[in-house]
């Protein structure tokens, strides 16, 4: 709505048959650029060429080290690029690349973008956002007050590809694939605009396609403040049949022992333990005892931490970083009905005539779910209704372009 160009990017890259699956999985990117003079546009549009480029020189069997790396030598490339012109210097871009791989998914990225997952009703953001307020709240130097307030800027981020000749890039997963999941991997021109909730339930009740326009319509309708971009991948029979439910264990991984070093010194200080007593020599029998105690608690932690390690060998991250139960009623319906009511006024201030049948039709079917509780069917309609309206909208502003004092 206020930007004129578009400085997202997106791609998306599908095995052609099994054994190409098998070897590089499929690949989903978004990814928000930074910079003016077209710099940002051409850092996004990089990221999204680029990636899948070294992914597939990089990958060697072990995919999340080759996307994590494949996002490290995008930087360096648009890095480069940067210092070579000056008017691309310090251009910068988000990125979120989620890859589907038969040990699950796997997500490599940096910025503010996001990724989700839909799993029933559960709805969870996987990735972190690298951002100032983000990064003040865990690390506690934030208020939930301040927060609220929005005392720090939302859009201030701390991490990119391409102003810096080196970035940490995240890695989150492998997350289990089961069938009906949905992943939705989003610019902050959604995320912005919508709550987890309202995408949540839309990405749940609504075919992907018309899910997918409703919240870019949304966003618009509350400001557009931004580029949006939205790319959902779902999870089908033939895909879950190709994965196990759980991730793949490392195989070469050898179980851990206790350590050696603190076994021999907890013998050693018991048994001289026990010598000691057989002397007499209390006093340093007790000392021998705590020693040996000491030794013994010392080994047991460390064992512990080197079992805890064995566990989480193969995951990477800490997500879900949010979750949300995602049902439909009541309150999203109404607030859909409003939009739309909104938006009616808004074509009638312009003096233009949208009256499609199908419109009609799905208003009062709309209505009448709504009067029998039926949210599921009222969101699926006013979905539609929004839909079908916005797309008059943008036929008759081609139609009459200068009839209308708001552009959509």
């Amino acid at each position: 709505m206020r930007r004129r160009n578009n400085q997202d990017s997106f791609a998306v890259i599908q095995s052609e048959d099994e054994s190409a699956w098998q070897r590089n999985g499929h690949l989903l990117i978004v990814a928000d650029g930074m910079g003016a003079h077209a710099a940002g546009e051409l850092a996004s549009r990089l990221s999204v060429e680029l990636i899948p480029h070294h992914f597939g020189k990089l990958n060697r069997g072990v995919p999340s080290e080759a996307l994590q790396r494949a996002l490290v030598e995008t930087n360096s490339e648009i890095f480069r690029r940067g210092q070579a012109n000056p008017e691309f210097r310090s251009m910068g871009t988000t990125t979120c690349a989620l890859g589907i791989f038969p040990e699950g998914a796997i997500i490599a990225h940096v910025g503010d973008s996001r990724v989700y997952r839909l799993r029933g009703q559960v709805f969870e953001q996987l990735t972190f956002d690298h951002s100032l307020v983000w990064e003040m709240q865990a690390s506690g130097d934030m208020s939930e007050e301040a927060i609220q307030n929005n005392a720090i800027p939302k859009n201030v981020i701390t991490r990119s590809l391409g102003p810096n000749a080196s970035v940490a890039v995240d890695l989150e997963g492998p997350f289990p694939l089961k069938n009906g999941d949905k992943y939705l991997i989003c610019s902050d021109g959604l995320s912005g605009q919508l709550t987890d909730e309202e995408i949540g339930v839309l990405l749940q009740v609504l075919d992907l396609q018309l899910a997918i326009d409703t919240m870019v319509h949304l966003a618009n309708l509350r400001g557009g403040p931004d580029n949006i971009t939205v790319v959902v991948g779902q999870v089908n029979d033939e895909t879950r049949l190709r994965t196990s439910d759980t991730p793949e264990k490392n195989t070469n991984f050898v179980a851990p022992s206790y350590p050696v070093a603190f076994s021999v010194v907890t013998a050693i200080c018991f048994l001289t333990c026990v010598v000691m007593l057989l002397l007499g020599q209390i006093p340093i029998a007790l000392l021998a005892a705590g020693a040996a105690a000491i030794a013994f608690a010392t080994g047991w932690f460390k064992y512990q931490a080197l079992r805890i390690q064995e566990v989480h060998s193969d995951q990477y991250g800490k997500a879900p970083y949010r979750k949300c139960t995602c049902k439909p009623d009541i309150t999203f319906a109404s607030k859909l009905a409003n939009v739309i009511e909104e938006l009616n006024d808004w074509v009638r201030e312009n003096d233009w005539k949208i009256t499609l049948p199908a419109i009609e039709e799905h208003s009062s079917n709309a209505s009448a779910a709504v009067s029998s509780k039926n949210y599921t069917e009222a969101i699926r309609h006013f979905a539609h209704v929004i839909s079908l309206t916005m797309a008059e909208v943008r036929r008759t502003q081609k139609e009459k372009p200068g009839d209308s004092s708001v552009e959509l």
